[in-house]
């Protein structure tokens, strides 16, 4: 029996892990940095530039990608800690050099989560990639990232240890699904970053850099009630909600009656 006041609605269990916001987690966001002063951003613990730029604010996105990235994550886990790191400045690619620091960077910090909305199908970065995800594992810093595009298998998404996810059109913003065909783990969730006012969903960014972004704002959740972090154990939680959310789904709707 739930005591009052600690009952949950039925439409909030269609949600992932209903109830939680993030609470202690901290995330690390490693992108084109974020605009703090968006509407969808609401507050930053911290940021760096790897790269080109040094000094105060100089995580200061000019591109927009890593606004909506960090944004689609805060709506999820609004009191989780947010930190910006910059590695993308004119365009969209950056040095893996770039990335290699901040992975360190954020590792360093002791992040609970780094969100990569990003990946390489470059098979040379293998050994770069190799190290890093096990120091992130070593250090209980969950990595979140992009495990395909296009059937090609990405670095670091697609390596053990890291939490692969990719892009399922279908999947409502505020759910996730896992994909059991693969031999590893797979996590599926929407392209979509959050609405804005005016704009048709066609027009806005779209694509796997959010279904990342969503994935990374359910981990954060899955964290918060979750006592060893490694990514084993927050797939285990993940696998467990997941299951969870798809026999919500094969429920009858209440009120309405099945066609015979």
């Amino acid at each position: 029996m739930m005591s009052e006041g600690t009952s949950v609605s039925h439409e909030s269990t269609h949600e992932a892990f209903p109830g939680a916001t993030g609470n202690g987690i901290r995330v690390a966001v490693i992108d084109s940095g974020v605009n703090p002063n968006h509407p969808h951003v609401q507050g930053l613990a911290g940021g760096i530039a790897i790269g080109m730029e040094t000094g105060m604010n100089s995580y200061v996105d000019f591109l927009g990608h890593g606004t909506a990235v960090l944004a689609a994550i805060q709506e999820k886990a609004p009191k989780a800690a947010f930190y910006a790191i910059k590695i993308y400045y004119r365009t969209l690619r950056t040095d893996i050099n770039f990335l290699i620091a901040a992975l360190h960077w954020a590792i360093g910090e002791g992040v609970d989560v780094i969100n990569l909305s990003l990946g390489t199908a470059n098979p040379a970065h293998y050994e770069r990639m190799i190290p890093i995800v096990q120091k992130a594992n070593d250090a209980g810093v969950l990595l979140v990232s992009a495990a395909e595009i296009d059937s090609v298998p990405l670095l670091p998404g697609s390596l053990p240890g890291v939490i692969g996810v990719g892009v399922d059109w279908t999947c409502p913003r505020n759910e996730f699904r896992q994909n059991p065909s693969e031999r590893e783990t797979r996590w599926l969730a929407s392209g979509f970053p959050r609405s804005l006012p005016g704009v048709a969903p066609s027009d806005n960014l779209r694509g796997i850099s959010f279904s990342v972004a969503n994935m990374s704002g359910f981990v954060a959740r899955a964290c918060e009630n979750t006592k060893q972090r490694s990514p084993s154990e927050i797939c285990e939680a993940l696998r467990s909600e997941a299951e969870r959310l798809s026999s919500i789904a094969a429920l009858p709707v209440p009120g309405v009656t099945p066609a015979k």
